[in-house]
């Protein structure tokens, strides 16, 4: 079954650095657009960054100049550069892809969702 898993959240220092992992697996599939969205205590989910499987990225005005979202597509694996942290980017980072899925003779496009990676800035 396909899945989306995490990796690389923290506690890091106000002013630190985090990269973040998704890697999607299991099944045969491939990567379309793939994203990473936050949600803080009490807030809505919102969208960080995304990037199209044609490499165009787009970024949540507060992070500008400061995350970085990339892709391996040989690795069905998207990063999340952070830099810079402050305190506000605290929240639970979840990796989000459609991926084009087979299942038995048929292909279908599935949005995914993985299950949340925490990362918190301290002041």
């Amino acid at each position: 079954q396909v899945q989306l898993v995490e990796s690389g959240g923290g506690l890091v220092q106000a002013g630190g650095s985090l990269r973040l992992s998704c890697v999607a697996s299991g099944g045969t599939f491939s990567t379309n657009a793939m994203g990473w969205y936050r949600q803080a205590p009490g807030k809505q989910r919102e969208l960080v960054a995304g990037i199209s499987s044609g490499d165009t990225t787009t970024y949540r005005d507060p992070v500008k100049g400061r995350f970085t979202i990339s892709r391996d597509n040989a690795k069905n694996t998207v990063y999340l550069q952070m830099n810079s942290l402050k305190p506000e980017d605290t929240a639970v980072y979840y990796c989000n892809a459609d991926l084009t899925v087979r299942r038995g003779s048929g292909l279908y496009i599935t949005n995914f969702w993985g299950q949340g990676t925490q990362v918190t800035v301290s002041s």
